[in-house]
């Protein structure tokens, strides 16, 4: 156990890496068909899914990407597994262009987890909050159907979202979606608010563009969920009518 959480915790400060980063406190994800997938010794495919954070614009290269970390992040962590992370970013995108490509970008895949960034160019565009809780309700409920893990990534703390009046109702409707649909989540909104608590401020993590993440806001925010999901991965699963605790 020892060895699990000094691993947890390298990957979450991003030990070793040119900068380190801040701590924050890990989301406790539900993982069942990654850790499955995991004990028989298949390969894990996970799709990120999403606009220009997953396709990680005003990164300096691919390398940089929150796809490409994540990926060399959890193939340390798990080095008798094989991880392949593929991404489906397409920029200036939200929850009703994903939808209609669902089905041939991640479902067709087949992948163990998919993890789905939404809501950053519908709260820039005033997007119903109705409408896109909607959209993302009808997602999440097509992967949930075909058996994939699912997390819902929110948005980042950038200048161009935060003076966007809905942000926050966009952010509070995944937030609900994941309780009541009892999906993960991941959010990049309040990690950044510890970040900003331990000292770095939001600027230290978005690009001159005030919308983007930099080099440095991609690479904390893929070490940070890489620590959840292999926290996720490695917890025991509790028997069914045991009280619903843990798993």
């Amino acid at each position: 156990m020892e060895t699990i959480l000094a691993l947890v915790l390298a990957l979450w400060t991003g030990t070793g890496a040119a900068a380190e980063c801040p701590p924050a406190n890990l989301p406790d994800f539900n993982l069942p068909r990654t850790r499955a997938a995991l004990a028989s010794n298949v390969q894990v495919v996970v799709v990120a899914f999403g606009s220009s954070s997953t396709q990680s614009w005003m990164a300096t290269d691919a390398a940089h990407s929150y796809p490409a970390v994540l990926q060399a992040a959890l193939n340390a962590a798990l080095p008798r597994a094989h991880v392949a992370v593929i991404n489906r970013g397409i920029g200036g995108q939200d929850a009703a262009e994903e939808l209609s490509r669902l089905e041939a970008d991640v479902v067709a895949v087949r992948p163990q987890l998919v993890i789905w960034q939404v809501g950053a160019n519908g709260a820039m565009r005033a997007v119903d909050p109705l409408l896109f809780r909607r959209l993302v309700e009808a997602g999440v409920t097509r992967l949930k159907a075909v058996g994939e893990d699912v997390i819902l990534m929110d948005n980042q703390r950038a200048p161009r979202i935060l003076a966007a009046p809905d942000h926050a109702a966009l952010e509070r409707m995944l937030a609900e979606i994941s309780r009541q649909m009892q999906v993960n989540l991941f959010q990049r909104g309040t990690l950044m608010d510890q970040w900003q608590q331990a000292g770095m401020p939001y600027a230290a993590f978005i690009s001159s563009d005030r919308l983007h993440m930099n080099n440095r806001g991609y690479d904390c925010t893929a070490r940070a969920l890489a620590a959840a999901i292999v926290s996720g991965v490695r917890k025991v699963p509790v028997p069914a009518g045991d009280g619903g605790r843990g798993g």
